[in-house]
Parts: C-alpha cells; structure tokens; sequence
C-alpha cells in the first residue's frame, strides 16, 4: 500500500465516495450474484478501516472491481471531484467502467431502500446542475467557451 494512497485515504471525501461505492456495490452483489459466496471485502481501503464496522460483503468478481475502484477514487487528479459520469478525464479502464456503470444503474435507485435517500437526492440534483450547465455551455457553442477562458 502506498503513501499516497494512506494519505488519500484520510481526507473524509474520498473516504465517503469510496464507502458509498463498495456500499452500492454489495447492493448490486447481492441482488445479481445470489448464487455466489459473498464475503467482507478485503481492500488497502478495508485495512484503513475505511467501512468501519459494517464491512460491505461481496463476491469475490466485485471485491476486485471494488479494488480497483479504492485506487481510482484516491489518485483522482480532480479536486474538487466531479462525477465520474460527468468528467472529461476518464481513468477508468473501459471495461471497469462499464462494470461501474452497470452496478451504479441497478444500485442507484435501490440505495434508497438502504439509507442512502439523502445522498441519493442529493446526487439528482447535481446531474440536473451538470446537465443544464452542458446544455448552456452546448447552447453558447465553443467560441463561448474560449472566451470564459481567457477570462
């Protein structure tokens, strides 16, 4: 485990992001791969001690997603972090992004039901700022842009 990623780790946002999705991962876990031993993920995150007491409990395809995840989240180069969804750097290999894509699809509107209403709401409301801030920026056209950044 790396310094870096130690140091990461203790700032309360990436360590909120990182919980939250191997959270939203067991819920997706759970429902798709019932028929799959399902144990406590064991991550440089877990041995942080990141999930506390309530360690997410996963088969071992998503633990290894859920992995890779931790490290995407601790070296975004991003401050502050947008949503993956909504970022024009994207870290993600192609196929660990759509298996995030997938589980975030299926997890999302569940998490709901598993304490996670607030964030949930929260999190609507900013992909509808991005979507509007997108449609102006789209609206304005890329000589807009240029010009805001020259400012």
């Amino acid at each position: 485990m790396s310094e870096r990623f130690v140091e990461r780790m203790r700032d309360e946002s990436v360590r909120y992001d990182t919980k939250l999705m191997a959270d939203f991962a067991a819920i997706y876990c759970g429902a798709k791969h019932k028929d799959r031993a399902r144990s406590p993920i064991t991550s440089d995150a877990s041995a942080l001690g990141v999930y506390g007491n309530r360690v997410p409990r996963m088969c071992e395809e998503c633990a290894a997603h859920i992995r890779y995840a931790e490290k995407r989240r601790a070296f975004c180069p991003k401050d502050p972090k947008p949503f993956c969804a909504h970022c024009d750097t994207h870290c993600y290999k192609r196929e660990e992004s759509e298996w995030q894509r997938e589980m975030m699809r299926y997890a999302g509107p569940r998490s709901v039901f598993h304490g996670y209403a607030i964030p949930g709401i929260k999190h609507a409301l900013e992909a509808m700022k991005w979507k509007r801030e997108m449609a102006r920026r789209e609206a304005e056209g890329p000589t807009a842009t240029k010009d805001n950044a020259a400012r």
